[in-house]
């Protein structure tokens, strides 16, 4: 069965064409123009060249895309149609300029451009844009929010990506929906239990309610439910990585300390790769609001601070994978080797573990059977979205708690908050509980535990206990959203790395690494954020520490380089006993 969904948007029960304000993205690129003095600069950097009309200068899913300045004539940037087709998103003219943050991140390109015109047209080639980045100081930062503008663009209209068709509380469609918006990839999704088109399509298809949710790419393809590492390969949205590739040092998470480690390495010249499993930011990257970060006065969104600091990382160079764990690890001798679910295999002279920590559960029965379909751990805007005019519970007491709940009140009908402890100011910031107090739509319980959770298809309601009062009551909420701590994302290191009793890894306390407080009890290993032992758990902090741990990193290397002599158990297994 045809698909052709490729513009539509969902109301009342049926699609409709709602295309792209391409005069949007037109004034968009238009305000994003180069000066006669910048072109000229940028002859350093490329060589002029002349298209003649209709001439293709990249095409969408190219991973070697140069970037274009206009000299004289018109290029479009084109989105591709399901139809074979294409839609001209902008039409640009002289000192106006090719790509997205594509060019920036090395991801296969969402669109392509063609010559309207005999034109001439400045190449610029990888290397060149990389040392363009690197000494054009005032281009680069036009350049970048030219980028930055026309991806917003293409993900708030949905354009350049793909459509999601599934059952909206399907827990596999929420964890697609999610991995492509937190990792900025365009996405339309289309719920087939509000939109009875949407339903006859999927049983035109006869799929099986485990082959939901369906992912349609831009070349007419379908996935059935892919998984995540599956959707980001498909999608072209991973750096090639190759066996014989050695890197200065290798950032595992991307969280707000790997983040601000990837940062500092890159623009100090270190060849830099990131490993995430699912998406920049961790769990500071769900964070609906963040008020108490320097810098931000009126506050700013994991996902926001996330998504800045990964197109800062990548300006000076680093390298990103996603959708892929790191399973083990090999420090054995000078290098490093990271072993990948799948396979991969990465090696880095030092790597730093920055793996934060994952969510704790409640330990209620059948609880497994609700996540990511009633019960969630993020209320970014993809949840909040869902609860407009709803009941909902926030289980938890410390700040991620009060700021779900806070956000959770602009859109939901009632939020419970249940907190296990008897006062809030023990656990969360003081502007978080004056807030809560105020706010007409919290019912806030304390001394309180949830005992039983029910539902069918859905999860419906929850039965809570009072521990003072011995009383049980029973709640009707649509979802839960339960922030009650994390554990470290530390199982792939037992037996590597020195642990200490609670799962956090050990730092500072060996001299392996020529005593570094944030080395760990391997050489030119180190750990940074939540996932070591001590730590304070605040993303400033987890900042902090990303940042210094590059200077120990220097100096590791610079060590290593002047002193021949392996440092002590560099040439050994550096397996370790855990720690009583």
């Amino acid at each position: 069965m045809a698909l052709s969904l490729s513009t539509t948007s969902e109301h009342s029960g049926r699609f409709f064409a709602t295309g792209v304000p391409g005069n949007a993205l037109r004034k968009a690129s238009a305000e994003s123009m180069l000066t006669s003095d910048m072109i000229e600069r940028l002859f350093a950097y490329g060589k002029e060249e002349e298209f003649h009309s209709g001439a293709v200068l990249f095409a969408r899913g190219s991973r070697s895309a140069d970037f274009f300045v206009v000299i004289d004539g018109t290029i479009e940037l084109l989105e591709h149609k399901r139809n074979g087709s294409f839609y001209p998103l902008a039409t640009l003219t002289k000192g106006q300029f090719s790509g997205e943050l594509d060019l920036l991140s090395g991801r296969e390109t969402l669109l392509s451009c063609r010559a309207a015109m005999r034109s001439r047209i400045l190449r610029i080639g990888a290397n060149g844009l990389r040392q363009l980045m690197r000494t054009e100081l005032d281009i680069t930062d036009l350049i970048i929010e030219a980028w930055v503008g026309r991806r917003a663009f293409l993900l708030q209209h949905s354009q350049g990506g793909v459509i999601v068709v599934g059952h909206g509380h399907s827990a596999a469609t929420m964890r697609t929906q999610q991995f492509l918006v937190r990792n900025g990839y365009p996405n339309k999704l289309i719920d087939a239990e509000m939109n009875p088109h949407a339903e006859l399509l999927l049983q035109g298809l006869n799929l099986d309610p485990t082959e939901l949710p369906v992912v349609f790419l831009p070349d007419c393809r379908m996935l059935r439910n892919p998984s995540n590492t599956d959707l980001a390969d498909e999608l072209g949205m991973n750096n090639v990585l190759h066996m014989q590739d050695t890197f200065d040092v290798a950032i595992v998470g991307a969280g707000p300390a790997g983040l601000a480690a990837a940062v500092y390495a890159a623009s100090e010249g270190l060849r830099t790769i990131v490993l995430e499993g699912t998406a920049p930011g961790g769990q500071a990257g769900t964070s609906s609001r963040i008020e108490n970060y320097l810098g931000f006065p009126s506050g700013v969104s994991g996902q926001e601070l996330a998504s800045r600091a990964e197109i800062q990382a990548q300006k000076f160079g680093a390298r990103f994978s996603v959708s892929r764990n790191v399973v083990d690890l090999n420090c054995l001798g000078s290098i490093h080797r990271l072993y990948l679910a799948g396979g991969q295999i990465v090696s880095s002279r030092t790597v730093i573990v920055a793996t934060g920590a994952r969510y704790r559960r409640l330990q209620v029965a059948g609880y497994e059977r609700f996540e990511l379909r009633g019960i969630h751990y993020a209320a970014t805007p993809i949840e909040s979205a869902r609860c407009k005019g709803q009941v909902v519970a926030v289980v938890g007491g410390g700040n991620s708690a009060g700021q779900a709940a806070l956000h959770l009140a602009h859109s939901a009908h009632q939020v419970h908050l249940i907190v296990r402890g008897t006062t809030l100011e023990a656990t969360m910031s003081d502007y978080l509980v004056q807030r809560i107090n105020c706010c007409p739509r919290i019912t806030m319980h304390l001394n309180a535990e949830i005992e039983s959770i029910s539902g069918d298809h859905k999860l419906s309601g929850f039965a809570m206990t009072d521990s003072l009062r011995s009383e049980k009551t029973f709640y009707e909420v649509s979802d839960i959203f339960v922030m009650i701590g994390a554990d470290p994302n530390t199982d792939w290191l037992r037996g590597r790395l020195d642990l200490d009793r609670n799962g956090f890894l050990r730092t500072g306390h060996t001299p392996s690494n020529a005593g570094s407080p944030l080395g760990t009890s391997c050489p030119g290993i180190f750990a940074v954020g939540d996932v070591r032992s001590g730590s304070v758990k605040r993303v400033a902090s987890a900042v902090g520490e990303g940042s210094a741990v590059v200077s120990d990193v220097h100096h590791y290397l610079e060590d290593f380089e002047t002193n021949l002599e392996t440092p002590s158990l560099a040439a050994g297994d550096c397996r370790v006993k855990l720690a009583s």
